[in-house]
Protein backbone atom coordinates (compact mmCIF):
# COMPACT_ATOMS: atom_id res chain seq x y z
CA UNK A 1 0.00 0.00 0.00
CA UNK A 2 2.81 2.40 0.88
CA UNK A 3 4.55 1.57 -2.39
CA UNK A 4 1.46 2.66 -4.34
CA UNK A 5 1.42 6.00 -2.49
CA UNK A 6 5.09 6.57 -3.32
CA UNK A 7 4.41 5.83 -7.00
CA UNK A 8 1.61 8.41 -7.00
CA UNK A 9 3.91 11.02 -5.49
CA UNK A 10 6.62 10.27 -8.05
CA UNK A 11 4.18 10.92 -10.92
CA UNK A 12 3.23 14.38 -9.61
CA UNK A 13 5.45 17.10 -11.11
CA UNK A 14 6.92 19.79 -8.88
CA UNK A 15 6.65 22.47 -11.59
CA UNK A 16 4.33 23.37 -14.45
CA UNK A 17 5.42 21.49 -17.59
CA UNK A 18 4.43 24.48 -19.73
CA UNK A 19 6.08 27.47 -18.03
CA UNK A 20 8.20 25.88 -15.28
CA UNK A 21 6.42 27.74 -12.45
CA UNK A 22 7.08 25.88 -9.18
CA UNK A 23 3.98 24.27 -7.69
CA UNK A 24 3.38 24.63 -3.97
CA UNK A 25 3.25 21.48 -1.83
CA UNK A 26 -0.51 21.98 -1.50
CA UNK A 27 -0.93 22.21 -5.29
CA UNK A 28 1.07 18.99 -5.63
CA UNK A 29 -1.28 17.27 -3.18
CA UNK A 30 -4.32 18.51 -5.08
CA UNK A 31 -2.80 17.38 -8.37
CA UNK A 32 -2.06 13.95 -6.89
CA UNK A 33 -5.65 13.54 -5.68
CA UNK A 34 -7.68 15.24 -8.41
CA UNK A 35 -5.25 14.41 -11.25
CA UNK A 36 -5.89 17.87 -12.77
CA UNK A 37 -4.83 21.40 -11.88
CA UNK A 38 -4.57 24.82 -13.55
CA UNK A 39 -1.23 26.64 -13.28
CA UNK A 40 -1.59 29.98 -11.50
CA UNK A 41 1.12 31.54 -13.65
CA UNK A 42 0.20 30.65 -17.25
CA UNK A 43 -3.27 29.08 -16.84
CA UNK A 44 -2.05 25.85 -18.45
CA UNK A 45 -4.25 22.88 -17.58
CA UNK A 46 -2.09 20.12 -16.05
CA UNK A 47 -3.78 16.74 -16.39
CA UNK A 48 -2.13 13.54 -15.20
CA UNK A 49 -2.83 10.24 -16.92
CA UNK A 50 -4.71 7.68 -14.88
CA UNK A 51 -3.24 4.21 -14.93
CA UNK A 52 -5.82 1.41 -14.89
CA UNK A 53 -4.44 -1.91 -13.63
CA UNK A 54 -4.94 -4.87 -15.97
CA UNK A 55 -7.45 -6.53 -13.63
CA UNK A 56 -9.72 -3.48 -13.59
CA UNK A 57 -9.48 -2.93 -17.35
CA UNK A 58 -10.51 -6.55 -17.97
CA UNK A 59 -13.47 -6.14 -15.63
CA UNK A 60 -14.55 -2.99 -17.48
CA UNK A 61 -14.30 -4.71 -20.87
CA UNK A 62 -16.26 -7.73 -19.62
CA UNK A 63 -18.99 -5.61 -18.03
CA UNK A 64 -19.51 -3.63 -21.24
CA UNK A 65 -20.17 -6.82 -23.20
CA UNK A 66 -22.65 -8.15 -20.63
CA UNK A 67 -24.83 -5.02 -20.59
CA UNK A 68 -26.06 -5.51 -24.15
Amino acid sequence: MAEQENKKRDNVPDACPHCGYKLTPWQQVLLGVDRALVCKNCWYRIILDVEIPDEESNDIKNSKGKEK
